[in-house]
């Protein structure tokens, strides 16, 4: 069960959320009640709930202060619902700083509002203890993966379908759906030029966070990042005909002012036309990044019309360096990246009257690189660093020639990166991946699989596995396989057909065929063996 727990100095309020849903048919058992946030710190070290659902003004230690403490205690989870009054908007605004899952007006409470919000909570719980999972296990931290597996959609870098579909099923993401169109949003914050890194980073991630509120709202979407600047929007819709072009600008247009209201900044967006297949939304965002460019303080949110066909032929479309930069940034090639990116800056120079062009495929890259490359915004924070504001300096450029140098810095510092970490960053792909196997062992494991999971090329991750671990890939599941085995025959007692069938073997002779070649002894005999020598040992 989800533990909750309810903190709040108002006893009728306590009641009243103890008893306005039957929590149970959600799967939560309240833990406890707390009268202040100190005494709900307390009880958080005590019974490590969940879901905290919080009044914001308490006494002692108001709601804000306990979910900032229990955030630098104990991270992102618990989460937190904070309950407010109808004056509190600042407050609120620093509420989602700490990422909080909603707020709710005391006055306007009812069985309704606090059920999505614990839906919510839900939904979001399970996300975080999958990415706690995979963090555990090696992978990188689910968020990130999801980030880059939509960038491989976003630009159409997947090798095939199979590859898509293999990353799709691990990430348990279902394209069932028949209508699917992205959109892309960029974020200005002319009132805060001053800010310092941290807290320009947490003004964006507040309103990220918002945006994903609202726009979740209004339709069933995708949200993720692509610069401290940018994000995109992936929509699924069942068919076609759900897509209703009001519908969908009230929902930027909402997202637009609430952003406004809270954080002062102004969210500008381009849209997409649908499509059916969803390695077909490359094209969709293509398009949403050429209406974007059509966005203005009058019309903040612009979804791509037939005038905007002229444009796109003039767009810059990475998918045209596919294999290199797909090569380039998943196995770390800086010849190939070298070589890619003179190719790109040189284009970009023989037509030194396309700026936009420029700046477009420019910022493509960077954002490939920010998601795709271990450490992206690390990484870019050094190459830049003696730009006054870092990578984020392309987006005041005026001219190809600017573009061009900035992009031969990008270059050169990328390739200077990459050569420096290239043994770390493999040596850590190579952990990844021997955890993965080990962590999915029960399973059948096919080199192209765990390839195509990783987004590798099953050649590079066979010449990978063999350099780095003295084995081949299938060797090294062989034998970690057996190694589970072992475990499965002596401490439970498994049967020799009944360890196979677990360990996703054909048949027990096969099972028992690749037992003897990596042991030197068959199931029976080592089972035999050990049986034995306990006997003799006791």
């Amino acid at each position: 069960m989800t533990k909750l727990l309810i903190a709040d100095d108002e006893p009728l309020v306590q009641i009243g959320i103890k008893s306005m849903l039957n929590w149970a048919d959600y799967g939560i058992e309240i833990c406890g009640t707390a009268v202040n946030g100190q005494n709900a710190l307390e009880m958080i070290e005590e019974y490590s709930p969940e879901i905290v659902i919080s009044d914001i003004r308490m006494p002692i230690m108001n709601g804000l202060e306990l979910a900032k403490t229990s955030r630098e205690t104990y991270g992102r989870i618990p989460l937190f619902i904070f309950l407010t009054s109808y004056e509190e908007f600042q407050l609120i605004k620093e509420a989602m700083s700490y990422e909080a899952i909603d707020y709710l007006i005391k006055l306007e409470l009812n069985a309704d509002a606090l059920s999505e919000a614990v839906k919510k909570a839900l939904s979001r719980l399970d996300t975080l203890q999958v990415s706690l999972e995979y963090k555990e296990s090696g992978r990188p931290l689910l968020q990130s993966y999801f980030e880059k597996f939509f960038m491989r959609l976003l630009h159409n870098l997947f090798e095939n379908e199979e590859q898509f579909l293999l990353q799709a099923k691990d990430l348990k993401l279902d394209f069932a759906e028949s209508c699917y169109f992205a959109a892309f949003c960029e974020i200005r914050e002319d009132s805060h030029k001053d800010m310092d890194y941290t807290k320009l980073m947490n003004l964006y991630n507040s309103t990220l966070q918002m945006a994903k509120e609202i726009i979740g709202k209004h339709l069933p979407a995708y949200v993720f990042s692509l610069d401290m600047k940018h994000f995109a929007v992936i929509f699924h819709l069942p068919e076609a005909e759900n897509f209703k072009e009001d519908i969908v600008s009230q929902c930027f247009i909402n997202t637009a002012e609430m952003v406004h209201n809270y954080f002062n900044v102004s969210l500008f967006t381009g849209v997409g036309t649908p499509v059916i297949h969803p390695l077909n939304i490359s094209e969709s965002y293509q398009e949403a990044r050429q209406a974007f460019a059509r966005s203005s303080d009058s019309e903040p949110a612009v979804i791509f019309t037939s005038s905007d066909t002229a444009l796109m032929r003039n767009a810059f479309n990475i998918s045209v360096f596919k294999s290199e930069i797909t090569k380039a940034f998943n196995e770390f090639d800086t010849d190939v990246l070298y070589q890619t990116l003179t190719e790109i800056i040189e284009l970009f120079e023989s037509h030194p009257m396309r700026f936009s062009q420029a700046a477009d495929g420019a910022c493509n890259i960077l954002y490939l690189a920010l998601s795709l490359l271990p450490d992206g915004e690390k990484n870019m924070a050094e190459i830049f660093s003696a730009y006054n504001d870092g990578y984020r300096s392309i987006y005041r450029f005026t001219t190809v020639s600017q573009i061009s140098e900035w992009m031969s810095t990008f270059r050169d510092g990328l390739c200077d990166v990459l050569k420096s970490k290239r043994k770390t960053y493999k040596a850590h792909v190579i952990t990844n991946v021997q955890k993965y196997i080990n962590n999915h062992i029960t399973e059948k494991l096919s080199l192209n699989e765990v390839a195509g999971i990783f987004g590798l090329s099953p050649n590079y991750l066979s010449i990978l596995f063999k350099k780095n671990c003295q084995l081949g890939f299938s060797e090294y599941i062989a034998q970690a396989k057996v190694n589970k085995a072992k475990t499965l025959l002596l401490e439970q007692d498994m049967k020799i057909y009944e360890a196979a069938d677990q360990l996703g073997f054909e048949s027990a002779f096969y099972f028992s065929k690749v037992f003897k070649k990596v042991t030197g002894l068959s199931p029976r005999e080592f089972i035999q063996h050990n049986t034995v020598r306990e006997y003799e040992e006791e």
